[in-house]
C-alpha cells in the first residue's frame, strides 16, 4: 500500500467511483457525529485498496450517491462494521454485496467478541497504532496531518488482518461459521426498526397493560417519524417520560393535552393534533393485535434452570474457544425454561439458530434437560478447574 488520496472534488470523486468498481474488495471505515441528530452525520469515509488509501470528504461538493452505488457492488472489509454500514443503510438505503468484519472473524479465532482494531493489528500485524485522535472533531476543515495519519491507520491493515484471519478460520474449520454470521451485516432488515416493537425502547413500559402498550407504541412510532423528518434525536421530540405521561393521561382534546407540563410548547403547537391522532389509533387497536406484555418472572426453580443452562453454554463456549455471548443469549435460555420444548428439534425451531450454533449447543442442551448429560467440574485438585458436560453412564442413578 503506497499513496493516500484526498477526495474533495467532484472530479476526484468520479475517479474514486471507477476505482471502487475495479477493485476486488475495498477496506472501509467512517468517522461520524451522532450526538445531535437522528441519523449519524457522515464526516469522513476512509477506503483502502491494494495500492493505497482514499480519504473522502463528505462535506465537500459532490454527490456521494454514485460512490455508495459502487460500494453496493463489491465486498467491503472493516472492523466492527455495523455502525459504518448503518449509515449507508439509513442515509442511502444501500448496503455492500458482502462484508468481511475482522472483529467477527477474530471472535471465531479465539480473540473474543470485542477485540479492538488496535489490539488486533498489534497481535496479527505486529504494529502498534497511535490512537491520538479518537476524540477528534471530524467536522473541522482542513484535516490536520495527524488526523490524516489516524484515518489512514484505521484502514491500512484491514486486508492484512482479513487474510490472516481467513487462514486461521480455514485451519479451524470455521470459515463457513464466520461468513454465515457476517451475512447479517448486509441484511437491510438489521438496520430497520420494527415499527410494531418501538414501545420496547421506551423506559417505563414494564408495568403497562396491553392496551397501554398499544397506545405507547403508536406514540413511539410518531416520535420516531418526527425525529427522522427533523433529523434530531428522539428525546428532543418527546422524552420517554412524556410518552408514558401521555399514556397515563390519555388526553382527548388540545386543552387536555396542555395539562402535561413536560410536553414542549412547540411540540404541542405543531404536532398536538398528530399526538391526539396517535392516542386514538392506540385506543382503536383490536384486542388480538395489541402488543404482548413482558413475560412474568420465571420463579425460583426456572431461574435456577436458566443458570444451569448458562453454565453449560459457558462450558461449550470455553471448549470451543468462543465468546459465550456468540452462542446463546440469556433471553434464549429463558425461553427454553419458560416454554419447555419437547425435543431437540423443538429447541432449534423455537430459537431459530444458525446451523453452526445448532450443531454446538442444541443436542447438548437437550441431553442436559432430560438427564442424559451431567455437568461437573474437572481438574480442580490439579489447579486447573473447568466445567465439564459428560454423557451420563447408562444405569447411573438420577
Amino acid at each position: 500500500m503506497t499513496g493516500v488520496d484526498l477526495v474533495d472534488t467532484p472530479a476526484a470523486l468520479t475517479a474514486l467511483v471507477a476505482r471502487v468498481k475495479a477493485a476486488r474488495r475495498v477496506g472501509i471505515d467512517t468517522e461520524f457525529h451522532n450526538e445531535r441528530s437522528y441519523t449519524a452525520q457522515l464526516m469522513v469515509v476512509q477506503l483502502a485498496f491494494d495500492d493505497g488509501v482514499a480519504i473522502v470528504d463528505p462535506l465537500a461538493p459532490g454527490d456521494l450517491g454514485p460512490l455508495i452505488d459502487a460500494l453496493a457492488q463489491t465486498e467491503v472489509v472493516g472492523h466492527a462494521l455495523s455502525s459504518d454500514l448503518r449509515i449507508l443503510a439509513e442515509d442511502y438505503g444501500l448496503l455492500p454485496r458482502s462484508a468481511f468484519d475482522t472483529q467477527v472473524a477474530a471472535a471465531f479465532c479465539g480473540y473474543g467478541l470485542t477485540i479492538s482494531l488496535l489490539d488486533l493489528v498489534r497481535e496479527l500485524a505486529g504494529v502498534t497504532l497511535r490512537k491520538s485522535q479518537t476524540v477528534s472533531d471530524w467536522s473541522t476543515r482542513p484535516l490536520t496531518p495527524k488526523q490524516i495519519d489516524y484515518l489512514v491507520d484505521d484502514v491500512r491493515y484491514l486486508f492484512t488482518l482479513a487474510d490472516r484471519l481467513e487462514t486461521l478460520l480455514d485451519e479451524r474449520g470455521r470459515a463457513a461459521w464466520a461468513r454465515e454470521e457476517m451475512r447479517s451485516l448486509v441484511d437491510m432488515r438489521a438496520y430497520r426498526p420494527d415499527g410494531r416493537r418501538l414501545y420496547l425502547r421506551v423506559s417505563g413500559n414494564a408495568r403497562m397493560t396491553r392496551r397501554e402498550l398499544g397506545i405507547l407504541n403508536e406514540l413511539a412510532v410518531l416520535r420516531d417519524r418526527l425525529a427522522r423528518e427533523r433529523n434530531i434525536p428522539v428525546k428532543y421530540v418527546m422524552p420517554d417520560d412524556v410518552l408514558t405521561g401521555l399514556v397515563g393521561l390519555r388526553p382527548k382534546t388540545a386543552d387536555e393535552l396542555g395539562q402535561l407540563r413536560r410536553l414542549d410548547n412547540g411540540i404541542k403547537k405543531h404536532y398536538g393534533a398528530l399526538i391526539l391522532d396517535a392516542l386514538k389509533r392506540g385506543e382503536a387497536i383490536p384486542e388480538d393485535d395489541l402488543p404482548q406484555r413482558a413475560p412474568r418472572p420465571l420463579g425460583a426453580q426456572r431461574e435456577a434452570l436458566v443458570s444451569t443452562l448458562a453454565v453449560l453454554v459457558n462450558a461449550v463456549a470455553a471448549q470451543n474457544d468462543l465468546p459465550t455471548t456468540l452462542l446463546l443469549s440469556r433471553s434464549a435460555l429463558e425461553r427454553i425454561a419458560r416454554d419447555t420444548p419437547g425435543s431437540a428439534e423443538e429447541i432449534a425451531a423455537a430459537l431459530d439458530l444458525a446451523p453452526w450454533r445448532r450443531g454446538l449447543v442444541v443436542e447438548t442442551l437437550w441431553e442436559l434437560l432430560v438427564g442424559e448429560r451431567v455437568l461437573g467440574v474437572a481438574g480442580y485438585l490439579e489447579g486447573n478447574p473447568h466445567a465439564t458436560f459428560v454423557q451420563k453412564k447408562r444405569g447411573a442413578p438420577d
